[in-house]
């Protein structure tokens, strides 16, 4: 009722606001005509026509603005009327819940079905979600205590989620209650990735900076009029800095793709081409290595949409990785063909190795950043443990995808899948 009382007293002052500004106008135009009148000698059968006129025009406004007013409340007030809880609720992407002062399901979105299962309504919320801080929340906004209020909520199974959980009434009067999910699981996950990913950073940086600064003090004290030992350590520091050089062009790497869009096709790369400039530019590090590379390419052109660069630097780590890890096995195998079918022609690009192979265990994280299957063996060949995430990153943005076969004491073979169109 004191909304209502509130609500007339602003038409009330809205009205007479109008009709303070419509006497104005009426009064200036009175007192124009008049003068038009007694100086002009205009006839009075003129003036009288031009009074009615002048205070209709004067009333007109007004009378058009209350009319669309009304017009605006009937058209939104027939419109709520066809809209219920129910749809309202079915427009919600969140999981949401509706339930009443005895904390019991009243009424629950296809999306709170499919995220918590068996939820129906006479179910009580309080057998359903145990967990003390959505005990506390409940408690809470059915005692009246807070009108709204909102907690942190992790949901165990059948995956881990978590949900930033809010409750408020609807309405007044009703004794209706409402939850909201907003699912946070994805911020989370790409929160404990930024973190991890710092403090792996950190730690890569940081061992050959310790391992310069260390050096730096022994040349300026013992090994200060050493020459054998200067010359051995001026190596290292190099060696070091070259490191740390390489794990620096990656990060930048790296950060550049995530902050590019997804690939729009449009440009063709002549896949054969590329691929064979890879081949030649790491040739001679293949034959340092003892390692031959051999061919298996399909006939004709070979083209698929895509970045020259970004597919070179592809094709050019994984070669390479063959090449450092594979070189006990002696050859590394290039093998392209067509794959797919009609409706999705691709193109297969396998590079195969015949070395120590990696552990199953390692293959569905050998793709995360800094994540190494044997830590000795690959700061050894100078990896700085993103090229395959790299490799990945650059792939996802050409729709492609990479397949990674391996058996220990047999090689592995990282396959590139690329779609013709």
């Amino acid at each position: 009722m004191a909304d209502m009382g509130e609500e007339g007293r602003s038409t009330g002052r809205t009205v007479a606001d109008r009709l303070w500004t419509s006497r104005w106008l009426l009064a200036a135009g009175i007192i124009t005509i008049v003068a038009v009148y007694v100086f002009a000698d205009v006839s009075a059968y003129v003036l009288l026509p031009a009074l009615a006129m002048l205070f209709g025009a004067a009333m007109l406004p007004s009378g058009i603005r209350r009319q669309s007013a009304a017009r605006a409340a009937a058209i939104e007030a027939s419109g709520l009327q066809r809209l219920s809880g129910e749809y309202l609720a079915a427009a919600v992407a969140d999981p949401l819940i509706i339930f009443d002062r005895t904390a019991t399901i009243v009424h629950a979105n296809a999306a709170a079905f499919a995220a918590f299962g068996g939820i129906a309504p006479g179910l009580s919320l309080s057998l359903k979600f145990r967990a003390p801080e959505m005990q506390a929340l409940l408690d809470s906004i059915l005692s009246g205590t807070v009108a709204s209020d909102a907690v942190d909520y992790t949901e165990k199974l059948p995956v881990e989620r978590a949900y930033r959980v809010s409750a408020s009434s609807v309405g007044h009067g009703t004794d209706l209650y409402v939850l909201v999910f907003k699912d946070q699981s994805e911020a989370r996950r790409i929160d404990r990735m930024r973190a991890d990913f710092i403090a792996n950073a950190s730690h890569e940086l940081r061992t050959p900076l310790a391992s310069i600064a260390g050096f730096i003090e022994t040349l300026r004290g013992p090994a200060r009029n050493d020459p054998a030992a200067r010359e051995q350590f001026l190596q290292i520091m190099q060696n070091q800095t070259g490191r740390m050089a390489r794990l620096i062009d990656d990060l930048l790497s790296l950060s550049r793709l995530e902050m590019k869009p997804y690939l729009k096709p449009g440009t063709e790369v002549d896949l054969r081409q590329t691929i064979e400039s890879v081949i030649d530019s790491l040739g001679p590090m293949a034959r340092d290595n003892g390692v031959a590379i051999e061919r298996e390419f399909a006939e004709g052109p070979i083209n698929v949409p895509g970045d020259r660069d970004e597919l070179f630097q592809v094709f050019e780590n994984l070669l390479e990785n063959a090449c450092k890890y594979g070189q006990s096995g002696g050859r590394v195998v290039v093998s392209m063909a067509r794959g797919g079918d009609r409706s999705e022609p691709g193109i297969d690009v396998t590079i195969r190795d015949f070395g120590p192979g990696i552990p199953e265990e390692h293959i569905p994280r050998i793709t995360e950043r800094f994540y190494r299957a044997d830590v000795e063996t690959s700061r050894t060949q100078k990896g700085t443990g993103l090229g395959l995430s790299i490799v990945k990153h650059i792939l996802t943005r050409h729709n492609a995808r990479l397949t990674i076969k391996s058996e220990v004491g047999k090689g592995a073979a990282f396959s590139v899948h690329l779609p013709a169109r």
